[in-house]
């Protein structure tokens, strides 16, 4: 799976972060949602708390010191339940004895500010692959239907399998491969092309409309004229 691939599945996933200075909070959520759809940006640990309780939380990114309880206390909490979720942990200086602490946490990577573009970048895709890894990845379509992406299986709000056939299977994992643009009409029949025989303009058709009916109809946006681009519910 290409670093290409797991950004395109990084822009399907909510991430919160955590940091109690202005200033930085404002810098790194702007850099965050250059990366990610759906950004839940506190200031604290009561904050991050209500967010955790009525959100669908995919990544925890959270500065060590916070005001009240630290960020090492709401990752301690979060562990008591989730021993998944992806955490990762900032601060401004190398402290032993926060590192030795916050080993015991299954963290994903541990960060110094200043934070640049490159660096979050990079531990958010490891983030994802350790979403792939646990098989906790999954996306949900606008119908609440949900592909399981390491099983390759379609799932309904009922977690029972709606089947795909394979025509149907290469071009959904084509469409979330391509989340992030409008994929052209011609692109799309040239991608099928190895699964049928008849690329015609109707045969594309029919696919998208037998593929919409498992997904929901509005999960495939036809922009007229240009293309197809796929949606997520976030």
């Amino acid at each position: 799976m290409t670093n290409t691939y797991k950004s395109n599945i990084l822009k399907t996933l909510s991430i919160l972060y955590i940091e109690d200075e202005e200033n930085i909070r404002n810098n790194i959520t702007s850099t965050l949602k250059l990366l990610v759809n759906n950004v839940f940006s506190v200031s604290s640990y009561d904050e991050a708390i209500i967010i955790i309780k009525n959100e669908n939380i995919n990544i925890i990114i959270s500065d060590i010191n916070l005001p009240g309880k630290s960020g090492l206390d709401f990752c301690k909490h979060i562990r008591e339940n989730d021993t998944k979720i992806p955490i990762v942990l900032l601060t401004a200086y190398l402290d032993t004895n926060y590192l030795l602490d916050a080993t015991k946490l299954k963290l994903v990577d541990y960060l110094i500010k200043p934070i640049s573009f490159d660096a979050l970048h990079i531990v958010l895709i490891k983030c994802v692959d350790e979403l792939i890894l646990q098989n906790m990845f999954k996306i949900k379509f606008m119908n609440n239907n949900e592909f399981d992406i390491n099983n390759k299986i379609l799932i309904d709000i009922h977690n029972k399998e709606i089947k795909l056939t394979l025509s149907e299977l290469n071009l959904l994992e084509y469409l979330i491969k391509n989340s992030s643009r409008i994929i052209s009409h011609e692109e799309l029949k040239q991608n099928i092309r190895k699964d049928i025989e008849d690329t015609s303009d109707s045969a594309l058709k029919n696919l998208l409309n037998k593929l919409r009916k498992k997904i929901g109809k509005e999960s495939i946006n036809n922009i007229s004229g240009i293309g197809f681009r796929l949606f997520f519910k976030h």
